[in-house]
């Protein structure tokens, strides 16, 4: 197909607008921005490889679009011939400019929902997943409380102060994008923000001038990870976030919520030491299935987090020093002030600091008590720092802080004289602000879940039996098992001597649980167990905190995952709190964790889904029977197949009265950089959270009627049925799976420390959460999602022609049930089953094409019955705006797809690579083409593929999830 001049190139605006409907609103910029991004990457492009080059990629983008508006599949032949002409070289190129420039609509899309913010937009349909309507603003709730649900201001508040929302970053690897390039796209999102918001031609001259120098050095920048993270690597990632956005994020965000409080009559700001918000990882924590995280790196990512914190709060004492310069105080500092400054002068303790001693006169009292929090401070950084490189450290604990009531008391001290002295808005300036992240943030920076496997447990407890010569405890009953442990537990016999045999998994158990007893309180938070089942878990870990002198015990919370262990849970927690011991030793607390990932895996969203509702009910249930008060962990992920979806809709969808004000909930991979890349995301992720939980909590909520229930209940069972019936039963599902999608090949993209399989073999059972839906993500096949939910309306439908007008009345009454559907047709917008069908026709085998037409048959079919149910034409209807960003992005993957699809045949099958590899050394290249080309294919040169293939299938995974928004 011709190709269009270069100097045409911003015509692709033109395209857009033939497939995207005329602008939305008056506030609709998304397709200026994104032929303004696109057209400044093709000048690049040119520049740098060539006319030839960019012309190809115009066409292939052309081609995509035209697809896109007709589905003709002559188009994807079309796409195919032209991608299968190009050689290793210009392979790459191509796969890096289409991902190149997904990233750079994705910034466009951005925004526009900053620009669409701004103008505050009228309340719409809820599936949209980012825009500004799926918010939850504080100001917006305090309204609606006080207004709506006839709430007392006083009711707010007191809610408000004694609530807390536990936001746990996890290591999970689905963030397929370098940090240094999401450094990249942030200054090019500003500078296109700052571009438009421009009034002079100077000014847009200069910063269209930074906007092309960013987008050519994230183009030139190698987007590939050549080696895999480590979990320090992921750790140190992690707190990146932390240094730029969360640590001043969460003050500012405070402060409006004081400003909300105010603005609804409250004058009292929330307490400086009112948890609203905390911060966990498991970066370095979580060891279930990863065999890369020690005890020894445990020990080095609590003691670099403990070092970070340290010089953060170094950093700003030394700020307050110059800020706190009055003289005036009370009697309890001024006596403090001279007891510290006699002797200094006198103890070699503050050497580092003599001089500044002998200049800070006793009428400066606050910089006296500052000045010794900083010589702490210095201490405690620098002990950490040694204990990290070399194992000890000269400088005594008592030196350091070790607790955060030892850190926080001198600042208390400061904060009640100023009040005392009639200076309360001194006292409410950044020392306010240190003070609450005090409170947050604690020494630890975030406080390290450990996760480990239940059974790694039972192998220690089965070690220890066979030691004492009383049987095997993997053959015991559940309740000798417990018999055993609460006699153990209630004694004082020692069970680990020098002598115990010990396998490398049982040391590796047991040298974790001695770092825990070894490293500071308030290092770690909870204890979670993978797979649990049964109170014994639970108790075989509190025996082996006991065991290795575990003096801060960690909390211990059990994680149930699949179909039969949510079904069990509620049992199974019964039995463990009717046990006398274990509920002296919780004082009324417990902490429960729920997946999303697994049970989604092991039964399908639908089921899973309605499952989780229940065992929550259950739950609460259970605990409130034994007066006990119960926190829900919820072990969502990025995707909806993973109970990913808009935080604060989550979260308004859980089952009444099961949150009551205290929340977890981890963020995973590629979310972490949307919540909290930038300070305004992460400002808009504490209030989502804070407004959602507290709405939650005050409103009345719906609970689901009898015959909705009953109704749920049927269809849940047609579901799994289905799903497993595919999934696990059918004898040719794992070949098929692997053959149609690029599942085997997940591993080369190095995204994280974890392998993909929790077992080196195994099928479907042993993968992991994440590739098995980041397979079908890339198909735009998105299986796991929607397998289940056909055949559950089919035939509730068929059974009774009412149940359709019930299915109706849940969509519009029912929060749960209205988020479910609703996410699930934004999976369905995504979605493509006629790109799916070009992943079965050049890499399936010809026996199995019968087996993908029925899966794709069951896609539609699907659809069509969703659509039913929500009383929509089309998907997303409601939601125009996310109709219009999705239908943006397609005309990009599409060539990324079908690049991937004739890569993975050319991968697999070498003689289709000969042969299209002699096809395109008959192309037409030129010499800078050639060079250009030959250096991307040596930054590659131990690939056991074919010269080019491995960077051309890894970018092409990278471009599919950058569209996708998401990898798994």
């Amino acid at each position: 197909m011709a190709s269009r001049p270069l100097e045409r190139m911003v015509s692709i605006d033109e395209q857009l607008r033939q497939l995207i409907p005329a602008k939305v609103s008056e506030d609709d910029k998304l397709v200026e921005y994104d032929a303004l991004l696109i057209d400044k990457f093709l000048h690049i492009l040119n520049d740098l490889h060539g006319q030839r080059l960019t012309q190809t990629v115009q066409a292939a983008y052309e081609l995509s679009a035209e697809y896109e508006g007709k589905h003709e599949a002559q188009k994807l032949e079309e796409l195919g011939k032209l991608v299968t002409s190009l050689d290793a070289g210009d392979s790459i190129v191509v796969a890096k400019s289409f991902s190149n420039m997904l990233n750079l609509a994705n910034l466009a899309e951005e925004v526009q929902i900053a620009h669409r913010r701004r103008n505050k937009p009228k309340k719409g349909n809820f599936s949209d997943e980012n825009s500004a309507l799926t918010e939850s603003n504080i100001e917006e709730t305090f309204q609606k409380l006080v207004v709506e649900m006839k709430k007392s201001p006083e009711e707010i508040f007191h809610e408000l102060k004694n609530q807390t929302v536990d936001i746990v970053l996890t290591a999970h690897p689905t963030q397929s994008v370098r940090r240094s390039l999401l450094q990249k796209y942030a200054r090019i999102k500003k500078f296109l923000f700052q571009f438009y918001a421009a009034d002079s031609s100077d000014d847009k001259k200069e910063l269209g001038e930074s906007l092309q120098r960013e987008i050519q050095a994230a183009f030139r920048t190698d987007e590939i990870k050549r080696t895999p993270p480590t979990p320090q690597d992921e750790m140190r990632a992690g707190m990146s976030y932390f240094y730029e956005t969360i640590w001043t994020g969460v003050p500012s965000f405070l402060r409006r919520v004081d400003t909300a409080l105010n603005n609804i009559g409250i004058t009292q700001r929330v307490p400086y030491d009112a948890p609203l918000i905390q911060f966990s990882s498991w970066m370095g924590g979580d060891r279930d299935g990863n065999p890369r995280v020690t005890p020894e790196v445990t020990r080095d990512v609590c003691l670099s987090a403990r070092m970070m914190a340290a010089n953060l709060y170094y950093n700003q004492i030394e700020d307050l020093m110059f800020e706190l310069s009055m003289w005036r105080c009370n009697e309890e500092l001024r006596a403090r002030a001279y007891e510290i400054h006699s002797s200094a002068k006198k103890d070699d303790v503050a050497k580092h600091y003599k001089e500044f001693w002998k200049r800070v006169p006793l009428n400066e009292p606050y910089r006296v008590i500052l000045g010794n929090v900083r010589d702490r401070l210095y201490h405690t950084r620098e002990r950490s720092r040694h204990l990290l490189a070399q194992g000890h450290s000269d400088i005594p604990e008592e030196l350091t802080y070790t607790t955060v009531q030892e850190f926080k008391q001198p600042l208390e001290l400061c904060y009640r004289s100023l009040c005392d002295c009639g200076d309360r808005a001194i006292a409410e300036g950044s020392l306010l602000d240190l003070l609450r992240q005090i409170t947050t943030f604690g020494l630890a920076m975030v406080r390290l879940d450990i996760r480990q496997e239940s059974d790694r447990h039972s192998d220690v407890m089965d070690a220890i039996t066979k030691h004492l010569e009383i049987g095997s405890y993997h053959e015991w009953s559940e309740e000798k098992r417990q018999e055993w442990l609460l006699s153990e537990l209630s004694g004082k016999r020692p069970l680990l001597g020098p002598d115990l045999p010990q396998t490398e998994e049982v040391k590796d158990v047991l040298d974790t649980f001695h770092v825990i007893a070894e490293l500071p309180p308030g290092s770690f938070g909870a204890y979670i167990i993978s797979m649990a089942t049964a109170p014994s878990d639970v108790l075989a870990v509190e025996l082996l905190q006991r065991e290795c002198r575990v003096k801060n015990l960690l909390r211990v919370v059990p994680l149930f995952e699949r179909l039969a262990d949510l079904e069990a849970a509620p049992a199974a927690l019964a039995r463990l709190f009717s046990l006398h011991w274990y509920r002296n030793r919780i004082n009324g607390k417990q902490e429960v964790m729920i997946g999303y990932s697994d049970s989604g895996k092991d039964a399908g969203r639908f089921t899973a889904g309605w499952q989780l509702y229940k065992a929550q009910e259950d739950l609460i249930k259970v605990a409130e029977q034994y007066n006990i008060k119960l926190t829900m962990f919820h072990g969502r992920g990025g995707t909806v197949g993973r109970g990913g979806g808009p935080t604060h809709l989550a979260i308004l969808s859980q089952p009444p009265d099961t949150i009551h004000g205290s929340l977890r909930v981890t963020v995973q991979g590629e979310v972490i950089e949307q919540s909290f890349g930038e300070q305004n995301l992460c400002f808009r992720t504490l209030q989502r959270f804070t407004a959602a939980t507290l709405e939650h909590g005050m409103r009345p909520l719906l609970s689901p009627k009898p015959e909705w229930r009953a109704l749920m209940d049927e269809m849940a069972a047609i579901a799994t049925e289905e799903y497993r019936s595919i999934v696990f039963k059918e004898p040719r599902f794992v070949e098929y799976f692997r053959l149609a999608t690029p599942e085997l090949e997940y591993g080369r993209m190095n995204i994280g420390s974890r392998p993909a399989k929790r077992k080196a073999s195994g099928g479907i059972e042993s993968l992991r959460a994440i590739p098995w839906i980041f397979a079908w993500t890339q198909t735009r096949f998105h299986l796991p999602v929607w397998l289940g939910f056909g055949q559950a309306f089919k035939q509730a439908i068929a059974k009774d022609k009412n149940n359709l007008k019930m299915l109706q009345e849940m969509y519009n009454q029912w929060p749960f049930f209205r988020v479910t559907i609703d996410l699930v047709e934004m999976v369905f917008a995504k979605g493509d089953p006629s790109i799916a069908a070009l992943y079965d026709k050049l890499l399936v085998y010809p026996e199995l094409w019968p087996f993908g037409e029925q899966l794709r048959a069951k896609y539609e079919e699907t659809e069509n019955l969703l659509l039913q149910v929500a009383g929509h034409k089309e998907v997303l209807e409601d939601s125009p705006y996310l109709r219009q960003r999705l239908r943006l992005r397609d005309s990009y993957i599409t060539t990324i797809n079908v690049l991937q699809a004739y890569t993975l045949k050319s991968v697999r099958d070498p003689n289709y690579a000969r042969e299209r590899n002699k096809i395109s050394k008959d192309s037409a290249a030129d010499e800078a083409s050639k060079t250009a080309a030959n250096e991307l294919v040596a930054l590659n040169p131990t690939s056991e593929y074919a010269p080019g293939l491995e960077d051309t299938l890894i970018l092409t995974m990278k471009g599919i999830a950058a569209g996708m928004q998401n990898t798994g």
